[in-house]
C-alpha cells in the first residue's frame, strides 16, 4: 500500500465526534474525546487517524462496540445498525477544538 493510499484510508476511519453528556464530561475531566469510527477499524488505525487529522499526541485508545437496537417498522421487525465508538486519551497539554474557535 502506498503512502497516499494509507493516508486516504486513515481519513475514512473517523466518522465524526460522538456528542453526549458522558463524552463532554470525559473531555473536561480526563482529556478524552469520543469518536464514531468504522466498525472494521482497530486501535492503531484510530490512533494514527486522530494524530494525522488533529495534529495531537494520543496516549491511549479504548474501543466500544455498540449493538443496534431491535426496532419495529410498522408490522415489520428490524434493527438499527451496529456501530463502534472510540475513547481517545490525549497527552498532557494537547487539546482538540471541534468548533475552530480561537
Amino acid at each position: 500500500m502506498t503512502a497516499i493510499a494509507a493516508r486516504e484510508k486513515l481519513a475514512t476511519v473517523l466518522l465524526g465526534p460522538h456528542l453526549s453528556e458522558k463524552s463532554s464530561r470525559a473531555a473536561e475531566q480526563n482529556k478524552q474525546f469520543v469518536f464514531r469510527v468504522r466498525t472494521d477499524a482497530d486501535k492503531l488505525q484510530i490512533r494514527r487517524a486522530v494524530e494525522q487529522m488533529f495534529d495531537v499526541k494520543v496516549t491511549a485508545v479504548r474501543v466500544v462496540n455498540c449493538f443496534g437496537k431491535a426496532k419495529r417498522f410498522g408490522r415489520t421487525p428490524g434493527a438499527r445498525q451496529d456501530w463502534k465508538k472510540a475513547y481517545v486519551t490525549l497527552a498532557e497539554g494537547q487539546d482538540i477544538d471541534f468548533l475552530g474557535a480561537q
